[in-house]
């Protein structure tokens, strides 16, 4: 069911870049300005979730994802209706409202769920909100062209928030804490719950937020401007055919971008729930820079900017499973969903930098945003295998010998402790 409504709000975010030039050519805003609502969006839908997440810590799941689906519902139709630039940013709060509402409650509540394959159930979950515009995006471009960007909005909008509010009556907590039943030596988990309060005051923390925001800032940009990048780059209606399908370059990128991402997000949850969070993210931050760079050079080739697009994205995806899974083994299973919704309020950050991406392109080009993006991956692969690996591990020691029953009591419970 959590699933099921991270599909239902993935359009809001992976769907956007289809309406950008309808909207321009309308109203003539320019890129930059109607990309702020998508920065607004991601502000709102990553600011908020702590305090969604403070809701559903203590109310359940049930009321606040209802909630998230009428928002969601709302945002899309005031988008239909948008004759100004002021109200597409303000259906676009209204909209990140409602995303953040389901998207934090459905992540943080796998979390709980899962004790044991933390990265595979957050995976799964956010693979939902990964591929969950697979589908869409071809019937939506359709509609977009044969009807108008507004009734796009309107039924896509609609129909989306009464599933989310249909599944929404289906979800429910675990009505106490589930115990960890596998030792992994290459995950280690803390057998403490930390508050919120208490975990904004650990250095380690402050680390994977970073981190967090180096990798997003550069998928966010990509994600927001890949219409835009394929139109710069004058392959965006180039035919391309792959394995006897054949559509225009920017469709079929889009789709491919939604299944790698989707496929992405479990596959490395699984992997690292066996190998370990920080090592997993070493392969995946280096491939997305890899991939970009691949983009920089021969982004200008139809086949060459869907394959490499698709690659990119099934490595980016995974930060919405690694580090919801990393929060989770290290500040506890009890107060998981706010603790990881104010991890998750990284993404808002990252997204201030999409305007940056479309002036920072118009100046330079797009192959000085692709090189920024290029530095951040690397350096965030860096962290994670020199400094966050090495600092949780002593961070979660110290927890266990803390908790109640002491140190040998601790290592009886605790995973991935050699």
């Amino acid at each position: 069911m959590g699933i099921g409504c991270m599909a239902m709000v993935a359009n809001l975010q992976y769907g956007w870049t289809l309406f950008v030039d309808p909207i321009d050519q309308k109203y003539h805003w320019g890129r930059a300005a109607i990309q702020l609502a998508f920065t607004l969006f991601v502000v709102t839908e990553t600011w908020l979730v702590p305090v969604e997440a403070w809701f559903v810590d203590r109310y359940g799941p049930r009321i606040v994802v209802l909630f998230g689906g009428v928002m969601v519902a709302l945002g899309w139709v005031l988008n239909s209706y948008a004759s100004s630039v002021a109200v597409l940013y303000v259906a676009a709060v209204i909209g990140g409202i409602g995303a953040g509402a389901v998207y934090g409650t459905c992540v943080g509540n796998a979390l709980k769920w899962f004790p044991d394959r933390r990265g595979l159930a957050a995976g799964a979950t956010a693979a939902g909100f990964g591929a969950g515009a697979a589908l869409t995006v071809l019937p939506i471009a359709q509609m977009i062209d044969s009807s108008g960007y507004e009734a796009a909005f309107f039924y896509y909008g609609i129909g989306q928030g009464v599933i989310i509010c249909l599944l929404g009556f289906f979800l429910r907590q675990p009505a106490f804490n589930l115990p960890v039943k596998e030792k992994k030596l290459n995950l280690p988990q803390t057998t403490a719950d930390f508050t919120p309060s208490q975990t904004l005051r650990t250095p380690i923390f402050w680390v994977l937020y970073a981190t967090f925001v180096l990798v997003a800032s550069g998928g966010l940009i990509v994600a927001a401007q890949i219409a835009p990048i394929a139109q710069d780059f004058k392959i965006a209606n180039e035919p391309v055919n792959l394995m006897g399908i054949q559509m225009a370059a920017l469709t079929m990128a889009i789709s491919l971008d939604r299944i790698f991402d989707g496929f992405g997000r479990p596959l490395f949850g699984y992997v690292s729930d066996i190998i370990g969070r920080e090592y997993t993210m070493l392969f995946t931050f280096c491939t997305g820079a890899v991939m970009l760079l691949t983009l920089a050079n021969y982004g200008h080739i139809p086949m060459v900017f869907v394959l490499a697009t698709a690659v990119y994205f099934g490595v980016f995806g995974e930060i919405y499973s690694l580090f919801p899974a990393i929060s989770g083994d290290t500040f506890g299973a009890k107060y998981a969903t706010t603790n990881n919704g104010m991890l998750y309020t990284a993404k808002g950050v990252a997204a201030l930098l999409v305007p940056l991406g479309s002036i920072l392109a118009q100046q330079y080009g797009w192959n000085a945003v692709f090189v920024m993006a290029v530095a951040a991956n690397i350096i965030a692969a860096m962290l994670a295998v020199f400094v966050i690996r090495p600092m949780r591990r002593n961070f979660i020691d110290k927890s266990n010998e803390r908790a109640p029953g002491g140190a040998g009591s601790a290592s009886a419970r605790q995973t991935g402790m050699a």
